[in-house]
């Protein structure tokens, strides 16, 4: 390595830096402090009024959410947009410049164009608003400056204000990326909480991967999976024959059911073991008096994703399943078959 020359010049600066291993892990650590810092500020600092505007726009938008950004900004806000439609406010990314060659087709008067830019004068970014204005849709922006071209042209515009970068030269969009796509994400989480959005509503944007899947499947589905016998007795049956079909099935429960086959009860192998421990009961008595009479149960056309919750929300390990539209048990599910499968 030749010192005299540029290039030998900056390796011997960069080896010599390596070296100083605390001076560069400061910058590292110091870069976490700062973006998490700027982004309380900005969490402090933005009107909740104004973002409440911009939540019931949205809710009240009949078109799509047309986000649009240049360089960093935009690359932030494909994300944005990606999460959004994946929460249930539909929305793509258009690209300023691609949008001045005629892309701006595809924003009609009943769509949102929500535009992103730190300074609010970005050249291709303003160049697109005249023909926002004439087709009519409405413009909620991001900007760090409130008396900035976009600002003043948009009909709601969020502030993050002066957001000091993590860059030590104050250049690198480093801080304010951060916490344009952190607000994004309160956005996106708001909205899906409006609409009140469920798992199986996310699964339906997402049937490809293996989330959307499992949410899903339904409970018929999960019992395809099932290699085992279901036990059921009828409500008169004895403690000792009852015990003696949770035994063979595995399981520890019983579906209990009255003349006619209909789901009435259900019995727990905990549920006989308390029974026999507290003197209450003998191997030759009927299980009429300890079974769980009008017990929760799910349909074969549930998802899986319900049976689980409601396991849980009732802390209970077992659910028998009757079939849609009818009272016969057909199976029980376990706690144990969801969670295998993954959910």
């Amino acid at each position: 390595m030749n010192p005299n020359t540029e290039r030998g010049r900056i390796n011997y600066v960069i080896e010599t830096r390596l070296k100083n291993t605390e001076a560069y892990m400061d910058s590292f650590k110091r870069t976490f402090d700062t973006e998490i810092r700027e982004v309380l500020k900005l969490k402090k600092r933005i009107d909740p009024k104004t973002i409440q505007e911009v939540i019931s726009l949205i809710l009240n938008c009949r078109g799509r959410v047309v986000i649009t950004g240049m360089g960093k900004s935009g690359i932030i806000g494909r994300k944005i947009s990606s999460t959004l439609a994946s929460t249930g406010t539909p929305s793509f990314f258009l690209h300023p410049a691609e949008g001045l060659h005629g892309d701006l087709g595809r924003i009609t008067r009943n769509d949102i164009v929500f535009a992103i830019s730190n300074s609010g004068e970005t050249q291709e970014v303003l160049r697109i608003l005249p023909s926002v204005r004439r087709i009519g849709a409405k413009l909620i922006s991001i900007t760090g400056n409130a008396r900035s071209t976009l600002a003043r042209l948009s009909n709601v515009s969020i502030d993050t204000g002066a957001i000091e970068e993590a860059c030590p030269l104050g250049l690198a969009p480093t801080s304010t990326t951060t916490a344009t796509l952190i607000l994004g994400d309160a956005l996106a989480v708001a909205l899906l909480d409006v609409r009140d959005f469920k798992p199986e509503d996310f699964a339906v944007f997402h049937p490809g991967g293996s989330l959307g899947q499992k949410l899903l499947l339904t409970v018929k589905g999960v019992i395809r999976t099932i290699s085992r016998t279901h036990p059921v007795a009828h409500q008169n049956a004895k403690v000792k024959e009852v015990l003696f079909r949770m035994t063979d099935s595995g399981i520890g429960a019983v579906s209990i059911v009255d003349e006619e086959n209909r789901l009435i009860g259900i019995l727990t192998d905990g549920d006989i073991r308390k029974a026999l421990s507290n003197g209450n009961i003998s191997w030759d008595q009927t299980i009429s008096e300890i079974y769980t009479t009008d017990p929760y149960y799910v349909t074969t056309d549930q998802l899986a994703a319900e049976a689980l919750h409601l396991m849980e929300e009732k802390d209970i390990n077992v659910l028998p399943v009757v079939s849609s539209g009818e009272s016969e048990p057909i199976a029980i599910i376990r706690i144990q078959d969801l969670t295998r499968i993954g959910l």
